[in-house]
């Protein structure tokens, strides 16, 4: 079990963005409708202990997309927008890590361990905590904070965004990731 404590812990909140409602971009139906708001529960406790938090925010490079930079989908939700003093970090790729100040960041801090919340759960949130762990971090993924779309493969068969969301999170636990709960990383953090 890694220590856990403020001074080595980062919360990362990965692509919140407006542009990830769009469901006809994004495949038509998601899942875990209030992760949002399970990562703002997140956000608000680290905030009151003063805890490290880096917002992620996607620029796609596609202009067809609702994250491309100049939408009105680029920018972060409002309900986990980042205060001032918090540091936002802009990608253009699915991992936070790549052509980034991310990774410096963390060992600037001595961050050992980065809990992660967000979206997409098989994207941006798979990419960047396999990377993370690579890298030596220990990852701990909010299962009911992050959330996936609907996916549909070449021969036209359809996956819901639930099981989506489930095998991506079962291909990250052990391996990559812990995979816990908000309520369970709250109440694992309480000093």
């Amino acid at each position: 079990m890694p220590n856990h404590h403020k001074n080595n812990t980062a919360l990362l909140l990965i692509d919140i963005q407006k542009g990830l409602d769009d469901l006809s971009f994004y495949g038509g139906k998601r899942n875990n409708p209030d992760a949002e708001e399970k990562a703002k529960k997140i956000l608000d406790y680290w905030r009151a202990k003063g805890h490290l938090i880096i917002h992620i925010k996607h620029n796609s490079t596609s202009v067809a997309s609702p994250l491309a930079k100049g939408k009105k989908g680029n920018a972060i939700k409002e309900i986990v927008k980042p205060l001032p003093k918090e540091i936002v970090i802009e990608k253009e790729v699915n991992s936070a890590f790549i052509e980034t100040s991310l990774e410096k960041i963390l060992l600037t801090n001595s961050i050992e361990t980065l809990v992660i919340a967000g979206l997409t759960t098989e994207h941006c949130i798979s990419s960047t905590v396999r990377m993370g762990a690579n890298l030596g971090f220990n990852c701990v993924v909010i299962s009911d904070a992050t959330a996936s779309f609907n996916k549909t493969n070449k021969e036209g068969e359809e996956f819901s965004a639930d099981l989506v969301h489930k095998v991506s999170l079962a291909s990250l636990q052990g391996e990559f990731a812990e995979v816990i709960k908000a309520e369970e990383l709250v109440s694992r953090y309480k000093e």
